[in-house]
């Protein structure tokens, strides 16, 4: 069942409060390296429910006044075409939407940095593309021996080669399509310039996972470990605040091992390092706003669940994924967590061993489970949706809500027309059909509005579903997870 857990609220004020205070800790200028998903944190609004996934860009409109926005992008990933996973769009294109999205919120993006910058034909003809959309493109250069030759990074041939980005505000938030993009690299770069110049300047990390102030082996930091399995990420007790405080603060091995190096930076750069610690380093408030711990441990196993399923199913797809999927059975074991804990799951197989055909169930926020088979007209996905719009919204399971005069042309459509080789509606297809009879009938009327109470429920497939279906559930809020199996032995699954 569906409880919150997080004061959204709460966390928007103490974060932004923070983010002014780390500000005039460094004299008016801070470079804020953001890490992850500034407008979609869907998995902070799944393991922490009430988290809201525009939380970050929300706060961050509060210092509109005081901020400007870098967007680093390796120079590499535009040579290779990387692609974001999740939105299906290569990272050229992402740094696109990014602008849009904050111009959107009313932030003003000040430039894009080409890091590790090689003079390629695909990332000259990205840097032509934005500077003749009137942005402004930066180069900085890869680094020899870096991080670890302290006396040369930090010195003219090391971040002095690296172009001085030209900023306006207080707040320069540093953020990027992906992982591995250079938001540290770019924040010290810019600081020894501030300095070179008589600028003082500072630097934070502003962090949501792992959390620093809860238990290392609390759910929300397991789930964190398991949404970066591919990562390889390891949470662990921060030794260097230990040291410093007496107090254990949770981290990640990554921080961790690069401590010592940005600290000889800083000292390099500033004369001392303003941090005693990797968690120092951060600004996160997340932990503090957390005020029902069951529901948000319950939210964070579910979690670690879904992310097992999704990357059984990646390996069945093709992607090797052998070490990840150990990782997060060890995760699990460690936890005391197995897959029955998912309501969803049991009831979508039982279903599908009772039909012998692909089945799906969805457990809706109150924690009524609803399932859905295959059928002549509809796929499981399709028929468990309708189902649980049906009961949301107490119209009887026997009511045919969409019309036969709309589902009929366009089955008929869909194999005479556009070459599908069955009838069967995709969600997204049966959505349309129910938008065109609400038109003209109250009860499908009804259940259109129940559409929004889908929001967070959860649902299992008992085969793997197409690209169009995933992407339906992903809008509807739905959390989705599949089994690891095809529902035809065919080669090819489009």
């Amino acid at each position: 069942m569906y409880k919150i857990g997080f004061d959204n609220n709460k966390y928007l004020k103490l974060q932004s409060e923070k983010i002014k205070e780390r500000i005039a800790k460094f004299g008016g200028k801070l470079y804020l390296e953001f890490g992850g998903k500034l407008f979609d944190d869907f998995h902070a609004s799944r393991v922490l429910p009430g988290f809201a996934p525009d939380s970050k860009i929300r706060m961050l409109t509060e210092l509109k006044d005081q901020a400007e926005i870098i967007i680093a992008v390796n120079s590499a990933d535009i040579e290779k075409n990387k692609v974001r996973g999740d939105l299906g769009i290569t990272y050229d294109l992402d740094v696109l939407r990014l602008i849009d999205a904050f111009r959107g919120f009313g932030l003003y993006v000040g430039s894009v940095v080409l890091t590790r910058y090689a003079s390629t034909q695909s990332v000259e003809v990205f840097k032509n593309k934005l500077e003749k959309l009137g942005i402004r493109v930066y180069k900085h250069y890869d680094i020899k021996n870096y991080p670890y030759d302290i006396d040369y990074i930090v010195s003219d041939e090391g971040y002095g080669k690296n172009d001085y980005i030209e900023t306006e505000r207080s707040l320069v938030v540093v953020t990027a399509p992906g992982p591995g993009s250079g938001k540290m690299a770019t924040c010290l770069s810019q600081i020894y310039h501030e300095y070179k110049r008589g600028i003082k300047a500072g630097y934070a990390k502003f962090e949501t996972f792992p959390i620093w102030n809860i238990p290392l082996s609390h759910p929300v930091n397991v789930a964190y470990e398991a949404a970066t399995a591919d990562l390889n990420d390891i949470n662990m007790i921060d030794p260097f605040h230990l040291e410093a405080y007496g107090t254990t603060a949770v981290n990640y091995n990554r921080d961790v091992e690069i401590y010592p190096v940005l600290r000889a930076m800083f000292e390099g750069i500033m004369g001392e390092c303003p941090y005693k610690s990797p968690t120092d380093m951060g600004v996160n408030m997340v932990g503090n706003c957390i005020f029902d711990d069951e529901a948000v441990r319950d939210a964070a196993n579910n979690e670690i669940i879904r992310r097992y399923y999704n990357a059984l199913c990646q390996q069945r797809k093709g992607t090797p994924c052998e070490e990840e999927i150990n990782k997060i059975k060890l995760l699990m074991n460690q936890s005391a967590i197995n897959a029955k804990q998912r309501r969803c799951i049991q009831a979508a197989l039982d279903r599908a061993n009772e039909t012998e055909a692909p089945a799906a169930a969805i457990e809706l926020r109150d924690g009524r489970i609803v399932t859905g088979k295959t059928s002549a007209l509809l796929g499981a996905s399709s028929a468990v949706l309708i189902n649980a719009i049906k009961v949301l919204s107490d119209i009887d399971k026997e009511i045919d809500i969409i019309s036969h005069d709309v589902l009929e042309p366009v089955q008929k459509l869909k194999v005479e027309n556009l070459g599908n080789h069955n009838p069967r509606l995709h969600t997204d297809e049966v959505l349309i059909a129910l938008a065109i009879t609400a038109a003209g009938s109250e009860t499908a009327k009804k259940a259109m509005d129940s559409l929004k109470e889908l929001k967070g429920a959860e649902l299992h497939s008992s085969v793997i579903l197409s690209p169009v279906d995933v992407a339906t559930f992903r809008k509807l809020g739905i959390n989705l997870t599949c089994e690891p199996v095809y529902q035809s032995k065919k080669l090819f699954h489009g």
